[in-house]
Formats: C-alpha cells, sequence, structure tokens
C-alpha cells in the first residue's frame, strides 16, 4: 500500500509501464522465434520446414480463395456451440453434485475417468454415430469441455462456507435466494477458470474431430494440406488458429475475467 502511494506521489503509472515492458518482452520471444525458424529453414527442404516468407505467401493464397474466413468461421461455429451445451449442463451438474454429498461421492470416480478418455476417441464414437458431420465436432468439443467444468463447479461448490448456509436456513431463507446470494458468487469464478480452460480445450479437440470426421473446418483443411504434402499451407492454417486463440485469451477471456473478479483480489488485498 505504502509503495503505491509513493508511486501515486512520483506521478509513475505502474500498470501501463508494466503492461509496455510485458508487451515489449513478448514482441522480442516472437521476433526470436521468428528468426530462428527462418534460420533453420534455411537448411531445410521446403517441404519439411518451409520458411516464413513461403508461409505468408500460401496464407495470403489461402486468404484470397476465401478459404481461410469460412472454414475458420465453421470451426470457432462448432466449438462456441459445443462449449454452450457443455456450460449449460456442466454448471447445474457440478453445483448439484456440490450441494449434494453423498450424490457426489458417488460420481467422484467418474469425472476422472471421463477427463482421462482421448478425444480421438470420442471423435470415433461420434463418427459411429452421426457420421462426417457437423454433429461430429460439437460432440467431441461436449464430452471434452464438460469434464472440465463440472469438476471445476464441483470445486467452487465445496469451497463455500457452510457457516452461511447455516444462517441462511436459520433465517429462512429460500433456497432460490441462497443460490444466488451466496452459492453462485463463489461459484463463478472456479465456473470462469474452467469455462477457460475448457475453451481452449475444446479448440484443440475440434481439429482432430474435423481431421478424422468432417469435410469442412480447419482440421480438415488441415489433413487435405498434409496429404498433398502442401507443408506451407499446413504452417499457414496452423498459425491463424494460434493466432486466434491468443486473441481471444488474451484479449477477450483474460481481460473479462479480471474485470469480472475484481471484487475477489480487492477482498483478498
Amino acid at each position: 500500500m505504502a509503495e503505491m502511494i509513493e508511486q501515486k506521489a512520483l506521478g509513475a503509472p505502474p500498470r501501463r509501464t508494466f503492461r509496455i515492458g510485458f508487451l515489449a518482452e513478448r514482441l522480442l520471444l516472437v521476433a526470436a522465434l521468428g528468426f530462428l525458424w527462418w534460420l533453420l529453414s534455411l537448411s531445410a527442404a521446403p517441404y519439411v520446414l518451409p520458411g516464413p516468407a513461403r508461409v505468408w505467401s500460401a496464407l495470403g493464397v489461402i486468404a484470397g480463395h476465401g478459404d481461410l474466413w469460412q472454414n475458420l468461421g465453421i470451426t470457432f461455429w462448432r466449438v462456441g456451440l459445443g462449449f454452450v451445451f457443455a456450460a449449460l449442463l456442466g454448471l447445474p451438474l457440478g453445483i448439484v453434485l456440490g450441494a449434494n454429498r453423498r450424490l457426489g461421492e458417488f460420481f467422484e470416480p467418474v469425472l476422472p475417468v471421463l477427463n482421462t478418455v482421448s478425444s480421438a476417441i470420442w471423435a470415433i464414437f461420434a463418427i459411429i454415430w452421426f457420421g462426417i458431420s457437423n454433429a461430429t465436432t460439437i460432440f467431441v468439443v461436449f464430452m471434452t469441455a464438460m469434464p472440465l467444468i463440472i469438476t471445476n463447479v464441483w470445486q467452487g461448490t465445496r469451497a463455500v462456507n457452510a457457516d452461511f448456509i447455516e444462517l441462511a436456513r436459520v433465517l429462512r431463507m429460500p433456497d432460490w435466494k441462497i443460490m444466488t446470494k451466496i452459492y453462485l458468487p463463489t461459484i463463478l469464478p472456479y465456473f470462469f477458470s474452467g469455462a477457460r480452460l475448457a475453451f481452449g480445450f475444446g479448440w484443440r479437440v475440434s481439429l482432430v474431430a474435423e481431421t478424422i470426421g468432417s469435410s469442412s473446418g480447419v482440421g480438415y483443411r488441415l489433413r487435405q494440406a498434409a496429404d498433398l504434402v502442401r507443408t506451407d499451407q499446413v504452417f499457414a492454417w496452423t498459425l491463424t488458429l494460434v493466432l486466434l486463440m491468443a486473441a481471444i485469451e488474451m484479449g477477450v477471456l483474460s481481460p473479462l475475467e479480471r474485470h469480472l473478479f475484481r471484487w475477489k483480489k480487492e477482498a483478498e488485498a
């Protein structure tokens, strides 16, 4: 606290300075990785490791044909839909399992098993049940994200102060009010943390599902480029997806979490 007062007295903007320095470090890291990539590509065949210029040219071709935004939109729609279904089911299930100890103990061994099942296995089952369709990717994302959300919400429910619940019961507070005033404020940070993790995993497993059981999307285009030995296009699609995921994570989800739960850090301070 004293340090913050001293910084204000000196007129220094500590947060802005930190962000500028952090951004400069990240840009320096990206530049170093790009230089290393270019250096390695000089001694490798283009079909093994294409250079940055070749990948940039391939990216321009993909974007010019309209394939880039169309397939990114398809993949994003599938991931988003699977994630929404997982959140709508995972949030209430996590609350129920956390609030009911006997039910939670009964289902406790199930969640680790679901979390360890490979996305490729879910993709195989999805192809058997749904064939080559949008439902295949949506199902794989759903089955990967749902156990993560349930686990985090469950942990959040366990963190609810039992004394508050008991006091609410004594005061004859209705169940819906206990849920909205006591449970939800404690659970939401856990839910958001699990949702961010599940969303990231959803992007990864969507590629597996689209590679195996889809005729469109980024995963399908990656498989198609690999079959044609167009390594430059494989790199172009991969880098585009990585940049999109980083933009969503650092530009949307992370700032949103800081904004929504800034009260928690203030309370801890």
